[in-house]
């Protein structure tokens, strides 16, 4: 009741209409105009901004034209090794002999030119026709260029864009210490690829149940960033990274840049 009676008191007091009334304090004007520019900032990059996103996925480092499995077209005993894992070897180099039933002596001989990545028959054993003897990489000579091959799922694979960026964690290499390896993508598969696909490019059967436990994914192949400054030759996120380059064949995780997406998608009526 005594505030009521206040107030009115206030409202007959003609000379108190007459007074100047402050809005806001000149801090507060500060905090006001500073609101006003990061809601307009805001809104500025909510309309022409982009969020970038990336994809992961399994990595193998390899060369371009991946590897073959040797083998055996005939049954017998292995009777001679003649090659040594990581021997390179050009085209229809003898790799092992094998005595048949017969008594004759049969010559498995390599494909293709390409380094001997393992070797599946020991002197002795007795194999069948058909039998896997060895793991063959195409590669023509020791220097030839690294790459890695991705796995990447079906339903990411489209939203890759050319020369994207990629940086792989090298199962071999501690990425504490030397970083990541840095590459670009160089071409995405037209298709998914089968267990068995994958294991006929990569030589190694494990790897393809492996790369195709979750789908049939999509092959990306990337090329490796180059550095002549570093030991490796290679572009680290480190200065000089590893003492020497990760050899062919070493598992690693592939995280790559995806294009940038809107943030906001606008509702127009």
């Amino acid at each position: 009741m005594q505030f009521r009676q206040q107030a009115l008191a206030k409202l007959r007091s003609p000379e108190e209409l007459d007074l100047p009334v402050r809005f806001a304090r000149p801090q507060g004007r500060l905090v006001l105009a500073v609101t006003v520019l990061a809601m307009a900032a805001a809104s500025v990059w909510a309309v022409t901004g982009t969020v970038a996103s990336t994809v992961g996925a399994p990595a193998v480092l390899t060369h371009a034209q991946g590897s073959y499995i040797l083998q055996s077209p005939v049954a017998g005993q292995v009777t001679a090794v003649l090659v040594k894992e990581g021997e390179l070897l050009p085209a229809n180099a003898p790799v092992l002999k094998v005595r048949t039933r017969q008594g004759e002596t049969a010559v498995v001989r390599s494909v293709a030119a390409g380094r001997v990545t393992a070797l599946a028959a020991a002197i002795g054993a007795i194999i069948p026709t058909g039998a896997d003897v060895a793991a063959v990489e195409k590669v023509a000579h020791a220097g030839d260029p690294l790459y890695a091959t991705v796995y990447v799922s079906a339903a990411s694979a489209p939203s890759i864009p050319a020369d994207a960026a990629v940086d792989l964690t090298v199962q071999s290499v501690p990425s504490q210490r030397y970083g990541v390896l840095r590459g670009h993508v160089k071409a995405v598969g037209a298709a998914a690829q089968t267990r068995q696909q994958i294991s006929a490019y990569l030589g190694d059967a494990q790897l393809g149940e492996q790369f195709s436990e979750k789908g049939r994914p999509v092959a990306v192949l990337v090329r490796l960033d180059r550095s002549p400054t570093t030991p490796s030759g290679l572009t680290w996120s480190s200065a000089d990274g590893p003492p020497h380059a990760p050899a062919s064949m070493t598992p690693a995780t592939a995280s790559i840049r995806l294009a940038g997406q809107r943030p906001v998608d606008w509702l127009l009526p």
